[in-house]
């Protein structure tokens, strides 16, 4: 497939701890099948970290959407909660470096070129989608 043409991907998940491994192998398989294995440790990270919010802080189910336009990789996880994310600690606000959780949106903002939310229906269940993007370069 060229590299300028577009494709996208979703894949539904449970709401289970191991989806996020689950999520990280398959993006790992989608990115080296379409040539684009320079992107695959960072875009690892972030779809982890997105897909493991996405499936702590809800009880309903999550999708992984990943998608590839004008040499832009977009990584989203849908979940089935509506309300925005936390806002991210920033790692020099942070007040303990060891802390286990509340850095996850810090580490994709700090890792992508952008990131944001949006509200989004899926099969008719309001929630919400958490994305980020990674050029090419």
């Amino acid at each position: 497939m060229p590299e300028n043409e577009s494709w996208e991907y979703s894949l539904s998940i449970p709401n289970d701890p191991r989806a996020v491994t689950v999520s990280r192998r398959t993006l790992r398989l989608i990115l080296t099948m379409h040539g684009l294995i320079g992107l695959v440790d960072v875009a690892e990270l972030l779809a982890a970290e997105l897909v493991a919010n996405a499936v702590r802080h809800t009880k309903g189910p999550a999708a992984l959407r990943v998608g590839w336009t004008a040499g832009v990789l977009r990584i989203g996880a849908w979940d089935s909660d509506p309300a925005p994310p936390e806002p991210p600690v920033s790692f020099d606000q942070a007040v303990e470096w060891e802390r286990e959780e509340g850095r996850g949106l810090e580490l994709v903002r700090a890792c992508s070129e952008l990131w944001g939310w949006q509200p989004l229906s899926r099969n008719g269940s309001r929630g919400k989608l958490v994305w980020c993007e990674l050029g090419a370069a």
